[in-house]
């Protein structure tokens, strides 16, 4: 007689959004899981149809208040591809700069508020600080200093409204971006230091072999700009990425899943998949700091995630940095552009992989199509393919353990769900 075992969380806190996990078991065999994402759709790119070209980046900022600059910035891409603008290099520079405050700010969220929860042994950051007060000081500090560097470009932290087709409304001065300076060079410090302490964290012995995908460039770890590239040797423009991806609908979801079209398998974006194919472009202090860290030349291990997250906030200020010492008064705040058809393309390095944007444009500069496709909605297969190799190797383990590994591994992939419905409540059936 088989005994049925069920599992239930309503949700999975320390994640952005509402879904929950489906595992059947019959005997010693996984035999389904499901990643359930029922948060409703949002209906951003029908509602973007229709409206003038130079709204898109305002509108799209609105889908996330943790990463809204590379929806900002990947809708500002496809327009000034469509309309022939061929940007400054001083205000390519200044995206980069409002970027690696979004990378600081999200990063350190999901590493020291969402993460290490797990890795330390508490239920949540608060219960944390009461035995780490001044680990989760400097975290909050870090995040802060993300925060206002968005801010200071941006004009505001959440939904920035600096940001423009063809660059910005208004230029930062010299004095205005030096007076944040001593701050990121103590998020530098604060950065290495915390990574130190993460790397002596114990991990799950868990290896996959991801197909990695991420933006790839010759000369700078990709943010702003980059071919599409792979493990397995893709590298084409970000033109193309609708070519090498197939989206489909699953009926657990109400984000779309997405597999490579030629080989069918799911691919894996985000902070692990840019260290593996861009390593070698990290900057100094960076690199020494992923060495210390014992990460490799790929990490495969998801749970080492929270590491190479690290590596990438401290990546961030030493950009930051080199970035605003370069910085000189800027004559024009940006390009104008003229109103043309045309369907243009853009993609950007959010914190969790490649941001993916798609538009069409009447003669009048009217939006008549869109595609947006955030790196969570790719990530889900992955995700699923993940739980069930995890699962089957702990089918041993009591339910409240199983669903605490569970949990856990979900969050290796700091997965934004809202962002992607174009999670836990968990239920383990056991046959």
């Amino acid at each position: 007689m088989s005994e049925t075992r069920t599992i239930e969380v309503d949700y999975l806190a320390r994640v952005e959004g509402e879904g929950a996990l489906y595992v059947r078991t019959e005997g010693d065999r996984v035999e389904e899981v499901k990643l359930r994402i029922f948060e409703s759709p949002r209906f951003f790119e029908a509602f973007l149809r229709g409206r003038d070209f130079r709204e898109a980046p305002d509108i799209t900022a609105r889908i996330c208040g943790i990463c809204p600059v590379a929806y900002q910035m990947g809708a500002a891409q496809a327009m000034e591809q469509i309309c022939g603008v061929h940007m400054d290099a001083e205000l390519e520079d200044l995206r980069r700069l409002i970027y690696c405050g979004e990378w600081i700010e999200s990063h350190a969220l999901h590493v020291f508020m969402l993460h290490l929860p797990d890795f330390l042994g508490y239920p949540d950051a608060i219960t944390m600080a009461k035995d780490h007060p001044e680990l989760v000081r400097k975290a909050l500090r870090l995040k802060k200093i993300g925060n206002a560097l968005m801010r200071l470009v941006g004009g505001r932290e959440v939904h920035p409204v600096n940001l423009r087709v063809g660059g910005f409304y208004r230029t930062p001065t010299v004095d205005e971006l030096a007076g944040i300076r001593e701050d990121l060079v103590w998020g530098l410090d604060a950065a290495a230091e915390a990574a130190e302490f993460l790397a002596g964290l114990e991990f799950p012995d868990f290896e996959m072999d991801y197909e990695f995908v991420a933006l790839v460039h010759p000369d700078e770890y990709p943010i702003i700009h980059g071919r599409i590239g792979s493990s397995s040797g893709i590298d084409v423009p970000v033109s193309d990425y609708d070519r090498i991806f197939t989206e489909t609908h699953v009926v657990h979801s109400n984000a779309l899943h997405s597999h490579l079209t030629e080989s069918g398998r799911p691919a894996f974006m985000g902070p692990m998949a840019r260290f593996a194919l861009n390593r070698e472009r990290l900057t100094p202090k960076a690199a020494a700091l992923a060495d210390r860290s014992g990460l490799g030349t790929v990490c495969r291990n998801p749970f080492k995630s929270i590491l190479v997250r690290t590596v990438e906030i401290a990546f961030a200020f030493e950009e930051a940095l080199r970035l605003l010492d370069a910085y000189r008064p800027i004559a024009r705040p940006a390009v104008e552009a003229s109103p043309r058809a045309g369907t243009g393309f853009g993609a950007t390095e959010a914190p969790r992989g490649v941001c993916y944007h798609r538009y069409t444009l009447d003669e009048a500069g009217i939006i008549r199509d869109a595609k947006i496709v955030p790196p969570t909605s790719v990530n889900q297969p992955t995700i699923e393919a993940d739980l069930h190799s995890l699962v089957q190797s702990h089918l041993d383990l009591p339910d409240d353990q199983l669903r605490h590994r569970c949990e856990q591994a979900i969050r290796n992939y700091d997965p934004c769900i809202s962002c992607a419905t174009h999670f836990l409540d968990l239920t383990v059936e056991r046959g």
